[in-house]
């Protein structure tokens, strides 16, 4: 019985800390649909999160590959004065690094909604 208090606790916990990072993430980042975003981002900073290898298997055409696991090292790469679009696979990782360049100072954050799954615009894939 005391074990199933404990996953019970557990649980709840990890709702209430998704709940209250989903409610923080719409508060410092935009999510915007793909229309939106396309006619945006050209006067912006269009930065794919995913890892190299997604990059290059296909990305949004004019977007610079800045993984979230090197964000950290290449925050430099973006400016904070500049609109910031980010995307990756799904959403999930854009919004981490939404919520990391957020602590940085950045404040003009935008994401794609569904991510690249949805993306049904110009694409460049290297072959």
């Amino acid at each position: 019985m005391q074990m199933i208090y404990t996953v019970l606790i557990i649980l709840v916990a990890f709702i209430i800390y998704s709940v209250i990072m989903w409610l923080y993430q719409r508060r410092i980042v935009k999510t915007i649909a793909q229309d939106e975003f396309r006619q945006g981002y050209r006067k912006s900073q269009l930065i794919d999160v995913r890892e190299p290898n997604e990059f290059q298997a296909g990305h949004v055409l004019g977007a610079r590959n800045i993984p979230l696991s090197q964000l950290k090292m290449r925050q430099s790469e973006i400016r904070p004065d500049k609109p910031v679009y980010l995307y990756c696979e799904n959403g999930m990782k854009s919004g981490r690094a939404a919520q990391f360049l957020h602590r940085k100072g950045y404040k003009d954050l935008t994401m794609l909604e569904g991510g690249f799954k949805k993306w049904t615009g110009k694409v460049k894939a290297k072959n």
